[in-house]
């Protein structure tokens, strides 16, 4: 992950918070201020029409005043409610002026309180203040009469410092909000920027060859850490095949150098008469040998291609039982010589299986070969086809040298030959037991091995049983 881009979403973050915080700044600031004008004045005429109801019994129809403690309650009230209160008569002669009289006397200019009471208006009020008032006008009346007015005015820039205080609070809890929202910064920091920038890392390193390179996410077990332990496996994965290739290039040039070097030697020494010639019929057996062995290793090669592609199975119903009994039948020369038996056990006499059938001979004569070769002379193969579950499991187990407990997991393995002084065929491909598991795994099943050095190795492959057909 590049720098940029994590200062990108910084900026942007810092970006999104300025402008959130300028709108509600911007709305919120108009929104206070019209409910403040609008409550303010709704409880100032309240205000005026209680003190119109209170007080217009004192005056007369011509608006004269006739108690004089009105005017010092008025003002108390004034003080009260932090704005100035005037009475004034129908025409607009002011008669009280809670501000120490000030406007006692004075006729406000074109005084015109039509438009009904509770109407509130923001001004000089025609001229008479030097800055803006929210003024309110109720009416006082007497014997169903209008004998005068009730006007109460308030300063806006009261109604505005009124207003700016709410406003602190809200900038205040917005940018205690937006400093509480960082934490979704650092969480998003430690949580995702700081494994993908070694997920980053490690990518880096895979594509520069480094395939031990292991990235190291403290064990997070959310989705970047199974990210990580992916990257981890397949790091792990192609630095084996990468070994792997190196092993199996250096197998394939030993295993053909080997019989080339001998196939050469031997005609070099017929050629300048190192062999003699009545001798040269055996060694052109020998040639012919190692021939064959380079025949067969190729052979295996061109096999293990064609099970590495796909749809290459011929399938078809046949009799496994049958089939071991053919392919131990290919082995009897060698098995007289040394003295090896079979013993075949079978749950059925028929046991039919779906299956390719050329590919199951392959399977058996590999297992049976290698059953032989690691077997002790005068001793017994076991074989045994069993049904269970429909699928019928092949074993074959022989009682020779076994396998090593460290070779178990790489007899599968291409070339992989395990001591060759433990059998007794030194020229094997170690392709056998490849091909083996290609061809098992291709038909979608598994096959086991259970191996006790010096006790022998068991090898078990299961099958889909079929139905008898016609």
């Amino acid at each position: 992950m590049r720098r940029s881009l994590y200062i990108k979403f910084i900026l942007g973050y810092i970006v999104f918070g300025l402008l959130g915080f300028i709108t509600i700044a911007f709305f919120s600031s108009r929104l206070t201020y019209d409910f403040q004008i609008s409550e303010t004045s709704e409880n100032l005429y309240n205000e005026a029409s209680l003190m119109a109801d209170t007080y217009s019994e004192f005056f007369n129809s011509y608006g004269d005043l006739e108690n004089n403690n009105v005017a010092s309650q008025i003002e108390i009230v004034a003080e009260y409610l932090d704005a100035y209160i005037w009475v004034s008569d129908d025409s607009g002669l002011i008669v009280i002026d809670s501000n120490n009289g000030s406007f006692d006397g004075v006729t406000i200019p074109e005084f015109n309180p039509a438009g009904g009471p509770g109407l509130y208006t923001v001004g000089d009020y025609s001229g008479m203040f030097t800055s803006d008032m929210l003024s309110v006008c109720a009416p006082l009346i007497s014997g169903y009469t209008t004998t005068g007015y009730i006007l109460i005015h308030k300063p806006v820039n009261h109604i505005i410092a009124s207003s700016n205080r709410i406003l602190n609070i809200v900038y205040i809890s917005g940018l205690i909000i937006f400093l509480l929202s960082l934490i979704i910064m650092l969480v998003f920091t430690f949580t995702v920027y700081i494994p993908l920038k070694k997920i980053t890392g490690g990518a880096n390193e895979y594509a520069k060859g480094n395939l031990s390179y292991r990235i190291d996410l403290g064990g997070k077990h959310d989705e970047m850490g199974y990210l990580a332990q992916t990257l981890n496996y397949m790091a792990g994965e192609l630095d084996n095949l990468e070994q792997y290739q190196k092993e199996f290039i250096a197998n394939v040039s030993h295993d053909f150098r080997s019989p080339l070097t001998s196939i050469r030697g031997y005609l070099e020494a017929m050629l300048d008469g190192t062999i003699p010639p009545e001798m040269s019929e055996k060694y052109i057996g020998r040639v012919i040998s190692e021939t064959d062995r380079l025949t067969k290793l190729t052979q295996g090669m061109l096999t293990l291609n064609s099970l590495d592609s796909k749809g290459f199975l011929n399938r078809s119903v046949f009799d496994i039982n049958a089939v071991i009994k053919d392919v131990c039948t290919s082995f009897e020369v060698v098995c007289d010589e040394r003295g090896i038996s079979f013993d075949l056990t079978f749950s059925e006499e028929r046991e039919p299986v779906y299956a390719d059938l050329s590919k199951i001979q392959q399977v058996l004569y590999n297992l049976v070969d290698n059953a032989i070769k690691f077997s002790h002379d005068n001793s017994v193969i076991y074989i045994q086809a069993t049904i269970r579950q429909r699928k019928t499991f092949i074993s074959v187990k022989d009682t020779g040298s076994g396998i090593p407990k460290e070779s178990l997991k790489k007899i599968w393995d291409r070339f992989y030959k395990s001591d060759s002084s433990r059998g007794r065929d030194k020229k094997g491909t170690g392709l056998g037991l490849a091909i083996v598991k290609e061809i098992i795994q291709a038909h979608g099943e598994q096959i086991d091995v259970v191996s006790t050095e010096k006790v022998g190795s068991e090898f078990t492959f299961s099958l889909p049983c079929a139905k008898e057909q016609e």
